[in-house]
């Protein structure tokens, strides 16, 4: 994932209103409580041997292809269809589909940036999932990563009935407190752990471990009748991991040997050069920071970065501090990993954060929300002085252990302007190590195409940059250039006995999350907000005579946000240069439409003379 913060506005968690994408929920399902459910049968490892004598069991005679999975049946298709990752880090979605079958891989949202005031998600459009409801035998998760899982909830509540999701134990434990805060009762929620092979109408997915900067992360190999396909997930190639998993480099082997027709690989970071370093590289320098820090230190990371988490509560306990953990989704995070195994830290080294009364600021870590600027997290209000029951001095320490997302800047650089002005002494990535990505550098990325070898290649998740950039990695590991495709979301690619080709496109885009409004803003509403933000407001009205063809009162004008827009001779002017016109095309017959068209281009013209501003105009013309 793009490790988004998983603290979204809790406002728009709830009570979502009683539409999504103009359709009416259903009302009257069956109401029961989530289930877990654990796969009869468990797919064992096979040691080296006897992988070695399966591999050499499904060879063919002849020596196979790049790639070549062989044995496809004819007039069998598979298509994938991308729903979202693809023009952004984010909202990743996509839909496997083979005659009546379909499987939905990963159910991710985005997090808005400036371009988008007032929104709180933003999901992909899977209309497309809704309108073949009666086909989606699962919904498979590579991991519990906002970008991954954040569309469930929305999804789940406009299904008739309740499809089987499929996830290790810390992805689903995410998703079970997810569905809480929605209220979701009726979800089926099935365990699965590296090895795995389910069945899913035609089509089979075989799960296997990648290293990720999230317990319980997997990739997943499909096959069907059509073709094979392996989506890594998100993934590095970390092999000195907090929680000792390393991605599965023998399955990799595997699968490209059995032939991978097509290939869906993690984008992130094809543009950073070489390997992307160890995650306890992190430890080290958080240990280092925390000894020789004076007084608290707070610490702001990813709420799902349990990994992360695990080495901050380790450095705490051995320089003799206890742990303070707030934030909301922080919090949450933290007693889900705990009760699962993934944390470990003992109750003798947590604090409430009520309770650090008379605890020295330098025996204290606090571990909380924020690393991102958002508002309201829990970073945000120790700065701003806000936050009930912490406070920040100077001469503590902060650690920003995080890389702002794209867009998330500026909020940033808000904050620790902030703490800097209180006097704390404030760590981020370019003055230590505190954080590393979780994704694969392009090394590692060229290693894992070299293991694979796939016949066809397709980017995901990642903006157009990191797509041609992973696609130019794929052709130098010897992926034709043919057969590398660059897609759009709602773009599908076919496998087929002829190969992997373009097929029609669905409908696609983006559903905006707005308070209580699931879908019902539109672009047109988020550019009037940026006018209003950007150009501020004015709105003129004149009641008129049209028997008379007359003025009947003088014109009233109201401007807000707009620069000049309090001086009253410009008020004056903008009345006078209305009130002229309206006059003027009354006189020549001018309809109440027109004369409202008139008064309004009037007054953003004189506005634009006198102020360089085109402010959201509204003109009223009242007639008697």
């Amino acid at each position: 994932m793009s490790q988004n913060n998983a603290n979204g506005n809790s406002q728009s968690k709830d009570n979502k209103g009683e539409q999504l994408y103009g359709r009416k929920r259903r009302e009257g399902r069956e109401t029961r409580s989530i289930k877990y459910v654990k796969l009869e049968k468990k797919r064992p490892s096979l040691t080296r041997d006897a992988a070695a004598t399966r591999a050499d069991e499904e060879k063919p005679q002849s020596k196979r292809k790049r790639g070549s999975a062989g044995g496809k049946k004819t007039g069998v298709e598979l298509k994938v269809i991308p729903l979202g990752g693809l023009d952004a880090i984010g909202k990743n979605m996509t839909v496997f589909e083979c005659g009546e079958d379909l499987v939905l891989d990963d159910a991710g949202l985005m997090f808005p940036d400036d371009d988008h005031p007032g929104i709180d998600l933003i999901l992909p459009d899977y209309t497309y999932v809704l309108e073949n409801a009666h086909k989606l035998r699962g919904i498979v998760i590579t991991h519990g990563h906002e970008d991954h899982t954040g569309s469930l909830p929305y999804l789940y509540k406009d299904l008739d009935v309740p499809v089987p999701i499929y996830g290790t134990k810390m992805t689903l434990g995410l998703i079970e407190g997810k569905f809480a805060e929605h209220k979701i009762k009726n979800a089926k929620l099935v365990e699965i752990k590296p090895g795995d092979k389910i069945k899913l109408g035609c089509i089979d997915a075989e799960f296997f471990a990648v290293n990720h900067s999230i317990p319980g992360s997997v990739g997943i190999f499909f096959t069907s009748p059509a073709g094979n396909v392996l989506h890594t997930g998100d993934f590095k190639l970390d092999q000195t991991p907090i929680d000792g998993v390393t991605t599965d480099f023998g399955a990799l082997a595997r699968f490209g040997e059995a032939g991978v027709d097509l290939m869906l690989s993690d984008s992130t970071n094809a543009m950073k050069r070489d390997f992307t370093p160890s995650e306890r590289e992190v430890g080290t320098t958080l240990r280092a920071i925390i000894a020789q820090a004076k007084g608290r230190v707070i610490i702001a990371s990813f709420a799902s970065h349990i990994h992360r988490m695990q080495q901050i509560c380790d450095a705490a306990v051995e320089c003799g501090r206890k742990v303070v953990v707030t934030g909301r989704s922080m919090i949450q995070n933290t007693d889900i990993a705990r009760k699962l195994g993934y944390l470990k830290i003992d109750d003798n080294n947590l604090v409430d954060a009520y309770e650090l009364a008379g605890i020295p600021p330098e025996k204290i870590v606090v571990m909380c929300t924020g690393s991102q600027g958002e508002p309201l997290s829990a970073l945000s209000r120790i700065a701003g002085g806000l936050h009930k029951t912490i406070e920040i001095d100077e001469g503590d320490t902060v650690i920003i252990s995080a890389t702002p997302v794209p867009g998330n800047e500026k909020a940033v650089t808000r904050v620790v302007n902030l703490l800097s002005k209180i006097g704390a002494d404030v760590y981020d990535k370019s003055r230590a190590m505190v954080h590393v990505s979780g994704h694969a550098g392009a090394e590692e990325l060229k290693l894992v195409l070299s293991i694979a070898q796939p016949r066809a290649f397709m980017p995901v998740h990642g903006e157009s940059s990191h797509l041609r950039a992973h696609a130019a990695l794929a052709e130098q590991t010897g992926v034709p250039e043919s057969n590398i495709f660059i897609c759009e979301n709602g773009e599908s690619l076919v496998l087929d006995e002829n190969g992997v080709h373009h097929g029609e496109s669905v409908q696609s885009g983006v559903v905006y999350v707005d308070g209580l409004s699931v879908g019902d803003t539109s672009q047109d509403v988020l550019d009037e907000r940026v006018t209003l933000g950007a150009q501020g407001f004015a709105a003129l009205s004149a009641a008129v005579s049209m028997s008379e063809r007359r003025l009947l009162a003088p014109v009233s004008l109201e401007m807000h946000g707009i620069t000049g827009g309090d001086d009253p001779y410009v008020a004056a002017e903008a009345i006078d240069a209305v009130e002229a016109a309206i006059k003027r095309h009354l006189g020549k017959g001018a309809t109440a439409v027109e004369l409202k068209k008139i008064s309004r281009d009037t007054l953003l013209n004189l506005l634009w003379e006198r102020t360089k501003q085109r402010p959201m105009a509204i003109s009223t013309i009242l007639e008697v």
